[in-house]
């Protein structure tokens, strides 16, 4: 009956105080009333304890337990069942436009760019339960992953498929990537529309000059977070192809257009940031993840039960015996 139980009004609680005052107050009057006879000796009487002279201080019991349920009573017991439904208000519709040229094998992340981007990545992308997601590639051209969807271990899955390949058109082609990623929001119906846009080197490919391509986010109403990835300086990075296929390595001058990357990001409301090391890249991500939340409305109902009448009414039948027994059976003690 009292499980999850709150009361009211607790002040009513401090009338317990008055408890152990009747208490006193009882034993200091029971003393007082009983009859001495003081006697040399009681060998010449014969004692018997009576069971109906020690019981009848059940009645002052009876009296104060009922004063204990009756003031638990003012306090007002109750039972709460609270019951929550949620509804998504705002939905933020994502793409994520990733680099896939052969720098981002460079090794200065570990155990490379693209690798560390897709562990972060996949896990901004299970920390949007609420929105919908899409991937973009892009080196020399660019094309569409996965188109925006909620399913998250589709966009997981396409994420961890992503891999250099020559199949592509080398370079990078920055405006090509934010072209395509425009292409695929602009007639989202979606309140908020984003762009995460990353890249680690110049544009030096395709035929759609980046800021076109962040005029066109500005048109859609798009945003745009640019990150530009590489450590500074020199970076272990592919600097060809050995006759049997495999990727040679050599160190490399790190460049990374990032006056282009602010352009786009502050024309379109963005931001800039720069990932140096992989620990700096989750930390993008998450301050993405907090710029960028999505609105969720909340309702809870709350279903009260009122628990003070089975006390009140336990209260009156103790009070009903206590009031019985002292006109029927001890009677004549009291």
């Amino acid at each position: 009956m009292f499980s999850n139980i709150e009361f009211l009004n607790k002040e009513f609680f401090w009338l317990l105080l008055a408890l152990p005052v009747a208490i006193a107050w009882y034993i200091f009057k029971h003393r007082n009333q009983t009859a001495e006879l003081k006697i040399s000796s009681t060998k010449g009487f014969k004692t018997k304890n009576s069971f109906w002279t020690g019981f009848r201080h059940v009645l002052f019991a009876l009296r104060l337990i009922a004063l204990g349920l009756l003031i638990t009573a003012l306090a007002r017991p109750r039972t709460v069942d609270v019951s929550t439904r949620t509804k998504t208000t705002r939905g933020i519709d994502i793409v994520m436009a990733i680099d896939v040229s052969a720098s981002m094998l460079a090794k200065d992340l570990l155990p490379n760019r693209l690798e560390s981007l897709k562990k972060v990545a996949a896990d901004f992308i299970q920390g949007r339960p609420n929105d919908r997601i899409g991937l973009v590639e892009y080196a020399g051209e660019a094309y569409t992953k996965t188109p925006i969807t909620s399913d998250k271990n589709i966009v997981v899955r396409s994420l961890r498929d992503i891999k250099y390949n020559t199949i592509i058109e080398g370079g990078t082609a920055i405006g090509m990537g934010l072209a395509t990623a425009v292409n695929r929001l602009k007639d989202s119906k979606a309140k908020s529309k984003v762009i995460i846009l990353l890249t680690d080197g110049v544009n030096n490919g395709g035929f759609i000059d980046p800021k076109i391509a962040s005029e066109l986010a500005v048109e859609y109403n798009i945003k745009t977070y640019t990150i530009g990835l590489g450590t500074n300086g020199m970076a272990l990075s592919p600097i060809g192809m050995s006759p049997s296929g495999r990727l040679q390595y050599g160190r490399v001058q790190v460049e990374i257009d990032e006056q282009l990357l602010k352009e786009i990001a502050d024309a379109t409301g963005g931001k800039y940031f720069r990932a140096t090391d992989n620990r700096k890249l989750a930390e993008i991500y998450n301050e993405i993840n907090k710029l960028e939340k999505t609105e969720i409305e909340e309702r809870k109902y709350y279903n009260y039960q009122e628990k003070y009448r089975p006390l009140v009414l336990l209260a009156g039948l103790l009070l009903l015996i206590e009031l019985l027994f002292r006109n029927t059976i001890f009677r004549s003690f009291v």
